[in-house]
């Protein structure tokens, strides 16, 4: 490892999947080019075996789950990690050499357990440029961390907090939550590209509105189950146990 900083850190990237194979056939050879990680993990819910084989041919380790349910996914694949730290990544982002040295260098204080990235948006829509302002005011005033920020834990840390909560929405923000009252979090640069997706087909405010409309009803107490089923219109009966609720594997606030 280049940096100094993470050289007695072993980092264990770890990549929640679901029919992502062609994402994780571009990110993961630029991955373990960067030689920086102790290991990448991919814990994969897809029914095809096209995200296997892209994992394996890159070098990373693959991991199949039984439902694409991403705090489970998350948690499958922390378990199996050796790595000091853990990186929660998405397949669609992009980690560089200069994310691993400010990792490092926010690591050399040991008082700090863990955090997340600033992010930005890849497409270079105008409207985006103010939401990009806005998150990040609020990231660094306390607000919560999303996935597409590529979260990190100290490992020990995370098994302290018991790993992501098994809910079927907003499994992140609830980690997060607990995540900064442990301790001391840092927020880095620069900032992880993070997809345009779903804001470029429905319209940024529409969904820069939906999405924060959810999160405050989350944040007054709405079911996350409920809120699945509000999200993605689902008509069919939730299960009681929301450890078997599947739904797709992409960060909620950027679809």
């Amino acid at each position: 490892m280049n940096d100094r900083a993470t050289a007695s850190l072993r980092l264990s990237v770890i990549i929640p999947a679901w029919n992502d194979h062609a994402n994780l056939a571009r990110l993961l050879p630029a991955l373990v080019r960067l030689n920086a990680f102790h290991e990448v993990i991919v814990a994969d819910a897809s029914p095809q075996p096209a995200a296997a084989e892209s994992v394996q041919a890159a070098g990373g380790i693959y991991l199949a789950a039984a439902q694409p349910n991403r705090g489970a996914q998350m948690n499958l694949a922390a378990e199996r990690a050796t790595g000091d730290v853990l990186i929660f990544h998405h397949a669609d982002s992009i980690l560089a050499v200069a994310h691993v040295a400010a990792l490092g260098q926010a690591l050399r204080d040991p008082a700090v357990i863990g955090g997340a990235f600033y992010r930005k948006f890849d497409g270079r829509h105008p409207q985006l440029i103010w939401f990009e302002r806005v998150a990040r005011f609020l990231t660094r005033h306390g607000g919560s961390f999303f996935g597409d920020q590529s979260l990190f834990v100290r490992r020990e840390t995370f098994r302290a907090l018991g790993g992501f909560a098994p809910i079927p929405l907003m499994e992140d923000m609830e980690f997060s939550r607990r995540l900064r009252r442990a301790g001391k979090v840092a927020v880095l640069d620069p900032p992880v590209e993070s997809s345009t997706r779903r804001h470029l087909r429905r319209g940024p405010w529409r969904t820069s509105i939906q999405n924060g409309l959810f999160i405050i009803l989350y944040k007054c107490g709405f079911s996350p189950v409920r809120l699945h089923r509000w999200y993605y219109r689902e008509r069919r009966p939730v299960p009681n146990d929301s450890r078997l609720v599947a739904h797709p594997v992409e960060e909620f606030g950027r679809r």
